[in-house]
């Protein structure tokens, strides 16, 4: 089960899906709402419900976030993180950019856009498409970059403001793939993230959008989990 987290969507993980397939794994690649933790992690609380069999869940960014509160399902094995957010109990995405020291420049290039009947406390919020190639996708092509950054899906602010509940990571198996060139979160905080979790940590040379960059070492990654290697 892959999870994209903002910035991105489904489509994201194409390269990764069809590796898995070939080798012979059921895919699926949720759209998540980003709108809170609360929210999201309730849509895909139902969704897995409907899933049979073991279950590999694996979240990007802040898709991180939201596989942290899949607490209570037993037929989930393992959770991997792909640059994601393994946040802790209480903790917010904002608090966890932060950890070791990391001080990314995200925050201070994102646009944001009303949400309807929001109020002003909320919003969309955006890559500004001036820096996104340097933020997140600074290992594909710079035109490449510029599509992405042109079909980006936002995420509510809220998304990352929501504390996180008892952190699944707990009592599940987990999963760090640490993406060294992301300069949306910092491998400080990706690795500050991973230790606490206990998780068993690969490191690639590559972007946040390391799935679109290096979908093979993904692919590979998630296969590992699955074998429980």
């Amino acid at each position: 089960m892959l999870v994209h987290g903002a910035f991105a969507d489904a489509s994201g993980w194409n390269g990764v899906t069809a590796r898995l397939q070939a080798g012979g794994y059921p895919v699926l690649a949720w759209s998540n709402p980003m709108r809170d933790l609360t929210s999201d992690s309730a849509a895909l609380t139902t969704f897995l419900s409907t899933v049979t069999g073991p279950i590999v869940l694996v979240g990007h960014s802040y898709g991180g976030a939201v596989i942290t509160q899949m607490t209570g399902n037993s037929h989930i094995k393992a959770l991997v993180y792909v640059t994601g957010y393994a946040l802790a109990k209480d903790e917010n995405v904002f608090a966890a950019s932060a950890l070791g020291g990391a001080q990314s420049t995200l925050g201070e290039h994102l646009v944001f856009r009303p949400i309807p009947g929001a109020g002003p406390e909320n919003a969309d919020a955006y890559v500004d498409p001036a820096y996104f190639h340097h933020l997140v996708a600074g290992d594909l092509s710079k035109r490449r970059s510029a599509v992405l950054a042109a079909s980006q899906r936002p995420a509510a602010v809220t998304a990352f403001s929501s504390p996180s509940r008892q952190p699944a990571w707990a009592t599940i198996p987990s999963y760090y793939l640490i993406a060294t060139r992301d300069n949306a979160i910092l491998p400080k905080a990706q690795a500050a993230m991973a230790e606490r979790a206990g998780a068993k940590t690969t490191k690639v040379a590559g972007s946040h959008f390391v799935m679109l960059s290096h979908p093979k070492v993904v692919a590979d990654f998630v296969r590992k989990a699955a074998t429980g290697g």
